[in-house]
């Protein structure tokens, strides 16, 4: 499974760690992603997506339904 977020794609950023001696090492900064089930109200059930912290908050505010018509998602396959 793809550490991607299925509703606004949010997926892993390259970085520097750098130390105290400036020394910098590549590293990831991964999103923070969550697999959860969401009630879909028009499907009258519920649906599994992997969605990152920022997309549940816009959820509560949007709805599943806007989101996922925004991403281009058909939420009969999840």
């Amino acid at each position: 499974m793809s550490k991607i977020c299925d509703l606004t794609g949010k997926k892993a950023n390259n970085a520097f760690a750098v130390s105290h001696s400036h020394r910098r090492t590549k590293r990831l900064q991964e999103a923070n992603l969550q697999d959860k089930r969401i009630w879909w109200p028009q499907g009258k059930r519920f649906v599994k997506l992997r969605v990152s912290t920022k997309a549940l908050k816009t959820l509560e505010k949007k709805g599943v339904e806007a989101m996922a018509r925004a991403a281009g998602i058909d939420l009969n396959k999840y």
